[in-house]
């Protein structure tokens, strides 16, 4: 099977989708060169570094019938358009008493890796999944990144793609016929029977590495990549849990009412999940701190396979 990037496998899923529908429209303060020449200015638009405005431009368009893509780029430029994310997109299609839907699709990149310090290296998704109104994804493959867009394209709702930094670049299969993956499914990348780890984007990778040194001891390891955020499936993460009984939690994100205490929550608060536990849950994230610029400072905050191995030995214990 023929291999792309994340970043080349998203392009493709937009691309293909916007040849099917006519009605979607892709705006960003960044033009993307590819999408530019084939569909032309008036469907890929540059806009000024105004992301309130064309965050509000997006709703508009979808209650008029259209089916826009609005691309913040880094997730903490939508922070200034947080009202009309929050208190329009969310929750207006409720508001109209579900008579007319409002199919968007948000992309944010989010995380670490690229040195662009405390406000640019953030990978706040669970401020977003305290919203209900929002669907949200946060790929970890370049399959399930064309996988999950298209899905979310055709979707009628407002979605957001969080889309890891440190993956743009990271190849892998993607089939060359169309194909979707529904919402709320996630995949268990490498199965196991001694520990689950539940991981998100670049660290499913950096599991899968822990897993591969820790099976030279015997110990098997479980991952499995939530894939999207809202909706979860908590089925798989606690039949997962329920096979190993132990469990860690991989995030890059800050601890701190995350999606890593979300997971934790969702296990424990199962009577059957909680019964087969053998030891306590143990959550491997980014320390609660600004990310510095500094390469040294700002991979002492983050985890990786080494933390996360640690936390796999001690629930191991």
């Amino acid at each position: 099977m023929r291999e792309l990037t994340y970043n080349e496998a998203a392009l493709e899923a937009i691309a293909e989708e916007m040849r099917r529908d006519p009605k979607i429209f892709y705006m960003s303060t960044d033009t993307i060169p590819p999408l530019l020449k084939e569909f032309g200015e008036q469907r890929i638009k540059a806009t000024p570094i105004t992301e309130a405005a064309f965050t509000g431009m997006a709703i508009g368009a979808a209650g008029c019938g259209f089916r826009p893509i609005a691309d913040w780029r880094q997730v903490t430029f939508c922070f200034v358009a947080m009202d009309q994310i929050v208190n329009q997109a969310a929750k207006i299609h409720y508001m109209f008493g579900g008579q007319v839907p409002f199919p968007i699709l948000f992309r944010a990149s989010v995380g670490g890796g690229g040195l662009v310090a405390a406000q640019h290296s953030q990978s706040p998704y669970s401020m977003f999944m305290n919203v209900a109104g929002l669907k949200m994804f946060l790929p970890s493959t370049p399959y399930d990144m064309k996988g999950l867009l298209k899905t979310a394209i055709r979707d009628n709702n407002p979605v957001i793609s969080f889309e890891s930094s440190r993956l743009m670049g990271r190849k892998g299969p993607v089939p060359e016929e169309d194909y979707a993956i529904p919402f709320g499914q996630a995949d268990v990348k490498r199965e196991g029977s001694d520990v689950t780890v539940v991981a998100l984007a670049w660290l499913v990778h950096e599991a899968l590495a822990a897993a591969e040194e820790l099976a030279k001891e015997g110990i098997s390891v479980e991952i499995v990549d939530p894939r999207t955020l809202v909706p979860l499936d908590a089925g798989t993460i606690r039949d997962s849990v329920q096979k190993t009984g132990r469990l860690v939690i991989a995030d890059e994100a800050g601890p701190t009412a995350g999606f890593s205490a979300e997971i934790a929550a969702i296990v424990t608060e199962d009577a059957a999940t909680f019964a087969r536990l053998k030891a306590p849950v143990k959550r491997v994230c980014a320390l609660q701190v600004p990310i510095p610029y500094s390469p040294v400072l700002e991979s002492a905050v983050f985890p990786d396979r080494n933390r996360i191995s640690a936390g796999i030995r001690e629930v191991l214990r």
